[in-house]
């Protein structure tokens, strides 16, 4: 009779929470090499080679800077330098797949789109960003101008405001009244495919 196969114990990345063989493929590999030199020194042997370069240009630098600098005896000043720089590489947002996240400009962007070849949209985008609620804004955009307005999502995803006629001109004006922490620079039109300021 044939023995029972036994199981098999994959061994799992705390930082990823990939197995071990598949870290280099994760979000951040970064994070993970500490503990694949603890945990896994099999599976990645230039991590371990690497590592013990570091630690050894580490280690003299610091007895360079022992013997140059004054500061401290035991070398402290110069090692909270690198301190610092990890602390401004952790605030920076990474998404998954290691893309780095940007910040939206705090921008109104109003665009005038024709269909039917006579009817005109006026599509304004970037509201949120400046506390507004967008349903709020979309039903006084209706009664200040008596027309249809409603919030949509995007091609981006991102939720705007449709109202129906060609107001693009006169809604600067009325943005800057109804809400004044939107500032009249802040306002942009799309002419042409271009990106020009309402001021």
């Amino acid at each position: 009779m044939a023995e029972k196969p036994q199981p098999f114990r994959v061994l799992y990345c705390p930082a990823c929470s990939l197995p071990a063989e598949y870290c280099e493929f994760g979000p951040d590999f970064e994070k993970c090499k500490p503990w694949l030199i603890e945990n896994a020194p099999d599976l990645y042997p230039d991590l371990l080679k690497e590592a013990n370069e570091k630690e050894a240009n580490k280690v003299s630098e610091q007895l360079k800077s022992v013997g140059i600098s004054s500061a401290g005896v035991d070398g402290s000043a110069p090692a909270a330098t690198p301190g610092t720089s990890t602390s401004k590489q952790e605030e920076v947002k990474r998404l998954p797949g290691g893309k780095i996240k940007k910040k939206d400009k705090q921008e109104v962007v109003i665009e005038k789109v024709v269909r039917n070849k006579r009817k005109c949209v006026t599509i304004v985008k970037g509201l949120e960003l400046f506390g507004v609620k967008l349903s709020d804004a979309s039903k006084k955009l209706g009664k200040k101008f008596a027309t249809g307005a409603s919030v949509v999502k995007g091609p981006t995803e991102k939720e705007q405001i449709d109202v129906q006629g060609d107001i693009s001109y006169d809604i600067v004006e009325f943005i800057t009244d109804t809400w004044p922490d939107v500032p009249e620079t802040a306002i942009y039109f799309i002419e042409d495919g271009r990106k020009v300021p309402a001021a």
